[in-house]
């Protein structure tokens, strides 16, 4: 039976970015489109290790890492969806224009199986997103 949750456990700092269309009348782009990440918000959240399965293997033999992130329910968090990623504020920083830390490609959210104040965001490092 898995650990229900709680507050006291949400000991990491993240920020949820997602891609915006930039101004395609732009004359400096000639119509193209460029997508940036922008981020919309940041919250607390405790981080799961998946260790095991098949897939999961297989994945840090591609140079993959899943995980769980858990964060609390909220309009925020439930607006999440696949396109979206997740970037670790506590271990990275901004560095010449770029996130130089961890950043995480939301691959599935779902509501906590025990206790719906929860949602369980399976991520992957090592994607292109």
């Amino acid at each position: 039976m898995a650990k229900r949750p709680s507050a006291g456990d949400l000991i990491h700092r993240v920020a949820f970015d997602v891609r915006v269309a930039g101004n395609p009348d732009s004359p400096i782009d000639y119509g193209n489109t460029v997508m940036d990440w922008v981020e919309q918000f940041t919250c607390r959240a405790a981080f799961i290790h998946l260790r095991g399965g098949e897939t999961v293997l297989a994945g840090r033999l591609e140079g993959r890492h899943s995980q769980i992130i858990q964060v609390r329910a909220s309009p925020e968090t439930r607006a999440v969806t696949t396109d979206w990623r997740v970037r670790d504020l506590d271990n990275g920083e901004w560095f010449g224009g770029q996130w130089a830390g961890p950043i995480y490609h939301v691959k599935d959210v779902t509501p906590h199986e025990e206790d719906r104040a929860f949602l369980d965001i399976l991520v992957q490092t090592g994607v292109r997103g």
